[in-house]
């Protein structure tokens, strides 16, 4: 049964953001005063080194959502088939029977996508996604599963976009993949981009639903992940002369490295950054540096968008549920934007998709929260936390503590990181990737993150650093040693 002391927590986060775009994080060229004011407040807190589990949106989300590795949980994949199994202990379902009412606004992307399934002319049926997601532990659902996902297969969001008269022209826009680079205005009013709908549809639920059970919301922003579809009003917003240079140096994918089929084009057996796919001749060294501009413009011009939608819920939310209120702002993954003249995140270990932002807002602890945390935290943190402040029991396996412990003595020992047929570690300094392709193919990178903050030397065989590597190597295995024998 609930308790009078049990806090609202309200969850929100994005989809493909990088955290030095947010002025907490040092971002200048677009103004994000809303979101800064999550830790700016008196018991709120910055987490600089948070990590994600994934660079891959599916396995991402569901290790947040369980607090699970996705090897653990066997959601991994955005395209094989791998949903998450309904039967796992998931913040939906634990805080339900905690005495919470469960709310989910936009995208959850819990089970792949058919695809293949996906046309250009039509807007199609899929699997009853709904009743899969609610069958999770939700007590409402309003459905946007992702910009692309909502052109290809009907939900709650491309139904009202059509019964506006405006799909047909979101749809046709989604399609023109090579001429526009995935860069375009979206082409409908401001209040129906997607990030708009879901912002919507959250501070409706707040201010008209009876609350007298403490509230679960979760709040899923679907920007700014491509396609780069800001509102052509927004782009005003965006200083480009305080846009940061890229972060490259020539000649890096000269030498073995994951990436660098898809800088130079050519093998892709290796998972490959997105950006590929669109770039001159399927090499993202062929962009030309207006483009870079034009891409980071729309893709900031989103973050401003999500700014305002991200300030509404928070004013919403704090008028209506009071201070007895959680908040956590974070996202799935980054997103690499350029630097080393690469964009997208799939089979991307680098600090740009894995290092994110990670914001909170505690009730009632406001003496003993730093405002900002060196400590090395994770994603799979979220459960542990929000289950503790409900008072509910945590599940045996877990991936995850409780993040005001890691304020206390400086978080984890290390982060892992993983997606299809890609596994990385890093103690906060050395970082060690593999990845493999059956039968036979596999790229190993190190990297010291002291001396090369920007991962440009791949140093896996450099003779003095293989006791560090070797070192991660095996604290590596016996992670997934102690996976197998719990």
């Amino acid at each position: 049964m609930p308790t009078p002391n049990q806090p609202h927590i309200l969850l929100i986060t994005t989809d493909q953001l990088r955290k030095d775009v947010l002025g907490c994080y040092g971002g200048a060229a677009v103004r994000t005063p809303h979101i800064d004011a999550i830790a700016a407040r008196e018991g709120g807190t910055r987490f600089d080194r948070a990590y994600t589990a994934s660079p891959l949106c599916l396995p991402a989300r569901c290790s947040m959502l369980t607090g699970l590795f996705p090897h653990n949980s066997r959601a991994y994949s955005n395209f094989r088939l791998c949903p998450l199994d309904p039967k796992l202990p998931n913040l939906y379902n634990q805080l339900q029977r905690a005495g919470y009412t469960t709310a989910h606004f936009g995208k959850c992307h819990y089970t792949p996508a058919p695809y293949d399934d996906a046309r250009p002319e039509a807007t199609i049926d899929r699997e009853n996604v709904e009743d899969y997601t609610l069958n999770l532990g939700l007590n409402h659902l309003d459905l946007l599963n992702g910009k692309s996902n909502s052109v290809w297969f009907w939900n709650d969001y491309s139904r009202e976009l059509d019964a506006a008269g405006y799909l047909a022209a979101y749809r046709e826009q989604m399609w023109k993949k090579q001429e526009n680079r995935r860069i375009f205005p979206f082409p409908a009013p401001d209040h129906w981009h997607p990030d708009a709908w879901i912002s919507r549809k959250a501070v409706e639920y707040i201010n008209t639903h009876n609350h007298n059970t403490p509230q679960f919301l979760w709040v899923s922003l679907c920007g700014p992940h491509f396609p780069f579809d800001a509102p052509e009003s927004y782009y005003s917003r965006v200083d480009m002369q305080k846009l940061p240079p890229l972060i490259y140096k020539d000649g890096e994918f000269d030498q073995s490295k994951i990436q660098s089929a898809a800088f130079h084009g050519g093998d892709s057996r290796f998972p490959v950054v997105e950006g590929r796919i669109w770039a001159p001749d399927r090499a993202c060294k062929n962009y030309s540096d207006d483009f870079w501009n034009q891409l980071r413009q729309a893709y900031l011009a989103n973050v401003a968008l999500i700014d305002d939608g991200v300030g509404s819920i928070i004013a919403s939310a704090r008028a209506v549920l009071g201070e007895n209120l959680l908040i956590f702002f974070t996202t799935d993954h980054g997103e690499m934007l350029g630097n080393h003249r690469l964009w997208g995140k799939n089979g991307c270990a680098y600090e740009d998709v894995l290092n994110v932002p990670l914001l909170a807002q505690f009730p009632g602890q406001s003496k003993n929260i730093p405002q900002h945390s060196n400590a090395l935290v994770r994603l799979t943190d979220l459960l542990p936390t929000c289950l503790t402040v409900a008072g509910a029991p945590i599940p045996q396996l877990t991936d995850g503590r409780d993040l005001r412990q890691s304020l206390t003595d400086g978080g984890h020992p290390y982060i892992l990181a993983e997606s299809e047929g890609l596994l990385t570690i890093s103690d906060g300094r050395y970082k060690y990737t593999q990845c493999r392709r059956p039968p036979d193919l596999e790229l190993c990178e190190a990297y010291d993150l002291l001396t090369d903050p920007h991962e440009f030397n791949n140093v896996i065989n450099t003779p003095s650093l293989a006791p560090q590597i070797s070192q991660l190597r095996s604290t590596l295995l016996s992670a997934f040693m102690n996976d197998l024998l719990n």
